[in-house]
């Protein structure tokens, strides 16, 4: 097993985005299913009534902002460094 000096920079920042991704993905699906289902449509209005949906909704803009922060970015930049945009010595 490698120690915390021997593992690359970037190691941290993948790690980031794999955990992240996890929690990400269940607050995405029930942020749609809450936004369909306050407009009605394809049926999931019969599922939640839309003022319960609404108020779940709003419940997960900071979750969701948080999360997709946390994935998107790390993940953004290593994708930069991987394709030689970005040039730092390591």
């Amino acid at each position: 097993m490698k120690t915390a000096m021997q593992r690359p920079p970037h190691y941290l920042l993948n790690k980031i985005v794999r955990v992240s991704s996890w929690p990400l993905f269940p607050v995405v699906i029930i942020f749609l299913l809450t936004g369909y289902a306050m407009s009605g449509e394809y049926g999931l209005g019969a599922l939640i009534d839309a003022k319960r949906a609404l108020a779940i909704h709003k419940m997960l803009h900071a979750p969701l902002i948080v999360l997709l922060l946390l994935h998107s970015l790390p993940a953004m930049y290593l994708a930069i460094r991987r394709w030689g945009w970005m040039n730092i010595s390591e």
